[in-house]
């Protein structure tokens, strides 16, 4: 399978929490990750899970954006074309690999145009919808 095909036929799915990046002191049982390495702890946890005496630094106001697909460990490319198209519109993002599938985190501000260029580039997304509708 192509490089497009992943595009075309690709489903992400938008977490409806918001998500804070935190370096921390202690890894949390609840987070979405815990990455540990040699220099720090970083937790990405739902903004209303965390507690403050666990922060050394927080950058809050993160969306995930999960590629609902299962990527081979030898397709190469995915997340440079993912990346460079967001890269484009000035879109930063933070990335996080899992065994089967990739996940992004964007800013709040920057959700609805991230979810543009990838629609434009073939993805179908889904997101919770709003409350009250």
């Amino acid at each position: 399978m192509s490089i497009e095909d992943y595009f075309k036929d690709g489903k992400v799915y938008i977490w409806k929490e918001t998500f804070a990046v935190i370096k921390a002191k202690r890894t949390h049982p609840c987070a979405f990750a815990n990455i540990c390495d040699k220099t720090e702890i970083t937790v990405i946890i739902d903004e209303t899970q965390y507690h403050p005496e666990d922060i050394l630094e927080v950058e809050p106001g993160w969306k995930i954006i999960t590629f609902d697909m299962v990527l081979p460990f030898g397709l190469v490319g995915f997340m440079a074309r993912v990346s460079g198209a967001l890269a484009e519109a000035g879109i930063s993002l933070f990335a996080i690999s899992a065994f089967s599938t990739d996940h992004i985190l964007v800013k709040k501000e920057n959700l609805s145009r991230s979810i543009e260029i990838l629609e434009n580039m073939g993805f179908s997304v889904s997101q919770p919808e709003a409350k009250g509708s």
